[in-house]
């Protein structure tokens, strides 16, 4: 005869919730940041668990994460819908990240070894080809760029950053800012990268940290002429 221990079925349970809520929170996150969701797109539960594979009490608790992050939000009448920021709410975005990223890329600077200079030579290398296409692969290009800014905060070293950094950078206005570029942009973007670089190699803390206000500085301009033109001299 087999006998469960007290509270065994529970802990099962639980962790089985746990698992499903993380699983929905990733599904649905996805498809917020680079499947079908868009700003202003309302959701219901239904949909989530169409979207995620599980069902609606996991979902509710990825949604209250996700509305923490500020990805989600309720309207005055409790209807859920993908974010969409403001003109205000995205410049202040942009410069949250200008001053969280340069703090971090003066962080790494001074931590930088040589595996990561050679695992961040490697990423930007992947990200250039795919600018370099006939037709440039926005897909790659932002998976690699998100690879290259994960290398630099690992070697910042900061878990205030690590907690601080992802809401903002991996929100929509990235996806639809890289969409936006041209493809002398894109390859800027490389170019930075490449010197960022060379600033982690001279552990030079000052160049770092200007050179990543630059690239985020940037790229806040890139997406305010795309998306409002630009504003009589």
């Amino acid at each position: 005869m087999i006998y469960s221990l007290p509270g065994s079925d529970y802990s099962a349970n639980s962790l089985s919730m746990s698992r499903a809520s993380d699983t929905a929170y990733e599904k649905i996150r996805r498809f917020i940041l680079y499947g079908g969701g868009h700003p202003g797109m309302q959701l219901t539960e239904e949909r989530l668990c169409d979207i995620s594979g599980v069902s609606r009490t996991p979902v509710r608790d990825a949604v209250q994460r996700l509305e923490n992050e500020m990805l989600l939000v309720r309207s005055a009448s409790k209807r859920l819908s993908v974010a969409d920021w403001s003109d205000d709410e995205i410049d202040e975005m942009f410069a949250l990240r200008a001053m969280l990223e340069c703090h971090a890329a003066e962080r790494a600077a001074q931590r930088m070894d040589a595996d990561g200079l050679r695992r961040l030579r490697d990423v930007n290398g992947g990200l250039t080809r795919a600018v370099q296409r006939a037709t440039p692969d926005i897909a790659t290009f932002l998976q690699a760029n998100r690879q290259f800014h994960d290398l630099i905060l690992e070697y910042a070293q900061s878990p205030r950053l690590s907690k601080l950094l992802p809401a903002l950078v991996e929100q929509p206005v990235v996806r639809r800012t890289a969409q936006q570029y041209s493809k002398d942009d894109l390859m800027q973007s490389g170019k930075d990268h490449d010197e960022l670089i060379a600033a982690f190699a001279a552990r030079d803390q000052d160049w770092a940290g200007a050179v990543m206000t630059s690239h985020i500085r940037r790229a806040f301009h890139s997406f305010h002429l795309a998306t409002r033109g630009s504003d009589p001299a």
